[in-house]
């Protein structure tokens, strides 16, 4: 909703403070339609948000086509901070208690999972995340780990954590673990186990269940 926009663009500092050509809060709508139109231009994806836009009346004033430059600008001004904010607030379990896939004996699945995103072949991007090593030298895109706790019935992703190509997924888990909750399953791949992460999540009240490493013994206590 906008005044949800609104808010987060006032906390973060980042609303708009002069009439522009594209305010505030419609970059963050626009970059949120980058995101589900991926394949199409950059114009093409403002052109057809604006058609949007007039219609629900929701960027404040009538907003007017802008050029690549007007939009570079505009979201460097915007930052990340807002979408980030947005996305803390915003995302979290869908699943109804009707959802098929979604619950284990009255249990909330959640899976921690992690993959890697190719980014484009810049030079600050490749400064930034890095780049995996190739048998040639280096591979031709930088690319970004990230790691996301997601509901299994629904594949909502609900919290994630991201850095450098060459940052292990186990070092940006514990910010994940957190955020797990009582009545949640928890699934994981063999390589979160450990004394620590496992303290970490248990912490939380919710329950698990994470693979073992093939030769990992686990003596029994009890």
């Amino acid at each position: 909703p906008a005044a949800l926009i609104d808010a987060v663009l006032a906390d973060t500092g980042r609303q708009s403070r002069r009439q522009r050509r594209l305010p505030a809060r419609l970059v963050v709508y626009y970059v949120m339609a980058l995101a589900l139109y991926a394949q199409a231009s950059y114009g093409e994806v403002l052109r057809c948000l604006l058609e949007g836009v007039r219609w629900l009346r929701l960027a404040g004033a009538d907003p007017a086509l802008a050029g690549k430059s007007a939009i570079t600008k505009a979201r460097a001004r915007l930052g990340a901070a807002p979408l980030r904010e947005l996305f803390a607030r915003v995302a979290r379990p869908l699943a109804e208690p009707d959802t098929p896939g979604a619950w284990y004996r009255g249990r909330r699945l959640v899976s921690l999972d992690g993959t890697t995103i190719d980014l484009p072949d810049a030079p600050d991007l490749a400064r930034r995340f890095g780049r995996p090593a190739a048998a040639r030298g280096a591979s031709g895109f930088p690319q970004l780990r990230l790691l996301t706790l997601t509901e299994t019935g629904t594949h909502a992703i609900f919290a994630v954590a991201s850095d450098r190509y060459e940052a292990g997924e186990v070092r940006l888990a514990p910010e994940l673990l957190q955020r797990l909750q009582p009545g949640m399953l928890c699934l994981a791949d063999r390589a979160f186990v450990g004394f620590a992460l496992w303290r970490t999540a248990t912490a939380s009240g919710a329950d698990l269940v994470w693979r073992v490493r093939r030769n990992q013994v686990l003596p029994c206590r009890q």
